[in-house]
């Protein structure tokens, strides 16, 4: 087994680039998506610093938008598809009924299995820290074991324990692209949980393990510009704003935040809802309002949204993300 042991996101990838380039104990694989460069046996990744989740390599060309709504999402329980495809709209070709999406990893960790499994972990950690059950579930074999759907987790279960007085966290992953999976999305979204669960537990967070069963890229241009690229190492801005301030309003906020979309009246910055997390508007609201000027094209706007950011890492790739798709607009409606 490799393990690729990393600061954060950013170190992780230009290690797991540099990994896929030796070409060494790598296979081509097929899949349903395409032909996939894939490692022989499972690949570890050990995030030191995991709160340091922000994709900061223009390269890359993350979406730093949509990273951090889907977190607050999972983080909601929810499995409706509307409230994720105004941030990207290709969410809906993994839905089976146009409405919701059958691998929702925070419906599963709140309600699939008419339980809260996050409650309940936070639970066992309590009452006794030195425990080794603290085990969520995202994998249901009744409804995922050759299954036809189009959305089946990748993720399968995670384990919780407390260690030095820090949350440790390993995450299983059956299949992970290295680019858009593991070191994209995966790296947001379980950080957020693993700090919300220590914050409700008073302890701080502590390493983040990724083990990915099949962890592989797929052989597309993308993956050619970016493999071809010099990655440098990043320097993480260190003005950051934590998503999770106060657990005990946190998952009702984030409820509220998905369930008043933008195309509802979510930006009346005027009267604003009472959050006690300043995540919310600090960070969520100039970003989700800098989001929507690049759709309407009000790119004078946006930069102004994005400079209201709080948090330097997440202020950092939002500007990034808009000034390309800015440079990319302008150049396509040249006169």
């Amino acid at each position: 087994m490799r393990v690729i042991n990393a600061q954060g996101v950013n170190d992780a990838l230009q290690k797991g680039v540099k990994l896929f380039n030796l070409k060494v104990g790598l296979r081509e694989q097929e899949s349903r998506n395409g032909t996939t460069l894939e490692a022989i046996g499972p690949v570890t990744t050990s995030y030191q610093r995991p709160w340091e989740r922000v994709l900061l390599y223009p390269e890359r060309d993350a979406n730093p938008f949509f990273h951090l709504v889907e977190a607050i999402w999972m983080m909601a329980g929810s499995n409706n598809l509307e409230e994720l495809t105004y941030f990207n709209s290709g969410m809906s070709k993994f839905s089976d009924d146009d409405e919701t999406l059958n691998g929702a990893y925070g419906y599963r960790w709140f309600q699939h299995f008419e339980y809260d499994q996050v409650e309940k972990v936070i639970e066992v950690l309590q009452k006794d820290p030195e425990s080794r059950r603290a085990v969520l579930q995202m994998w249901d074999a009744r409804s995922d074991l050759d299954s036809s759907s189009k959305d089946i987790p990748c993720n399968t279960n995670i384990y919780f324990k407390i260690r030095d007085k820090k949350l440790q966290m390993t995450v299983c992953n059956r299949s992970n692209d290295m680019i858009w999976g593991a070191y994209g999305a995966n790296a947001v979204h379980m950080s957020v949980l693993q700090e919300y669960i220590a914050k409700a537990l008073k302890i701080e967070m502590g390493v983040y393990y990724q083990i990915s069963d099949s962890f592989h890229i797929y052989l597309t241009p993308q993956w050619t510009r970016l493999s071809s690229s010099t990655l440098n190492p990043v320097s993480y801005p260190q003005q950051q704003v934590p998503v999770v301030t106060d657990a005990s309003t946190f998952i009702e906020e984030c409820k509220h935040f998905i369930a008043h979309r933008p195309a509802l009246d979510w930006w009346h910055l005027n009267r604003p809802y009472q959050y006690t997390n300043p995540i919310f508007t600090e960070v969520l609201y100039p970003m989700v309002m800098a989001y929507a000027c690049h759709k309407d094209r009000e790119y004078a706007l946006a930069h102004n949204c994005v400079q209201e950011i709080k948090a330097a890492d997440w202020r950092r790739a939002c500007d990034m993300w808009i000034r390309k798709r800015q440079i990319n607009y302008e150049v396509r409606n040249a006169k």
